[in-house]
């Protein structure tokens, strides 16, 4: 594709802007400032992977796959306002499922050991366990709050915070997977995932190009579950204070 032909392609951001300036929406700035960035990350993350590609170095590789991490964790811990610690929690969950993916898929010999393999599915998996993480946490504060009576009368019957919040954790990992699991469930029929039709406009054979896909998706529901299982092991003893109550982010009231 030329730049004259990408160039082009603006004119979907411009029916997005008349479109928010005629309803008077107000996201006008958020719209710009959104497309800007996301050119100037991809032709930066371009260059970037153009030399790693070329260098074939490991250390880059590794170094790569650390920084999609970082960036994950960073723009997830947003979402956990309120829970302490939430950075490394996030640290921890997001790089566990990001390396026990691909590295299953490395010791089976399902892809090599280069960086075009491995960086590339590494953001996926990275971005994935990234929005898992943010809905997870989105849906374990609300949740908390929602049901802090609750929460409450158990413990004022003797229930330890882990047995209290448990019922919470749980509905927080099921209502995280839910995107993952609906997604998966119309894949072919209602849209062709990106791997997919990435390698048909590239010229690969359908059959082999689907193949390829259901490895990404079954990867993505691993990684979906683990995300939020491991997340949600962590941070459920972080809701409460050393007094063993609700900490007072998510309704406790401090006499």
């Amino acid at each position: 594709m030329s730049l004259l032909s990408l160039s082009f392609t603006l004119a979907f951001v411009a029916v997005a802007l008349a479109i928010a300036l005629w309803q008077r929406l107000g996201i006008e700035r958020d719209l710009v400032v959104a497309v800007v960035r996301a050119t100037v990350q991809l032709l930066i993350v371009g260059y970037l992977l153009k030399f790693v590609f070329t260098t074939k170095s490991s250390v880059f590789t590794v170094l790569m796959v650390l920084l999609m991490i970082a960036v994950a964790v960073e723009n997830a811990r947003r979402r956990g306002k309120g829970i302490p610690g939430v950075w490394w929690r996030l640290a921890i969950a997001i790089s566990l499922t990001t390396f026990l993916t691909i590295g299953f898929l490395l010791a089976t010999r399902i892809i090599p050991w280069t960086p075009q393999y491995v960086i590339s599915l590494s953001g996926l998996m990275t971005g994935n366990s990234m929005v898992l993480s943010s809905l997870f946490l989105n849906n374990l504060i609300s949740e908390t709050k929602n049901r802090r009576e609750e929460v409450n009368v158990l413990l004022a019957l003797g229930a330890t915070p882990t047995q209290a919040i448990r019922h919470v954790v749980k509905r927080a990992i099921r209502t995280s997977m839910i995107p993952t699991v609906d997604s998966m469930k119309t894949t072919g029929l209602v849209q062709l995932p990106g791997i997919m039709t990435g390698q048909i406009l590239a010229g690969q054979d359908p059959v082999t190009a689907v193949r390829y896909q259901l490895l990404i998706l079954f990867a993505l529901l691993s990684a979906a579950a683990l995300t939020s299982m491991t997340l949600g092991y962590l941070t459920k003893g972080s809701l409460f204070n050393r007094h063993m109550q609700l900490l007072q982010a998510f309704g406790h009231r401090e006499a």
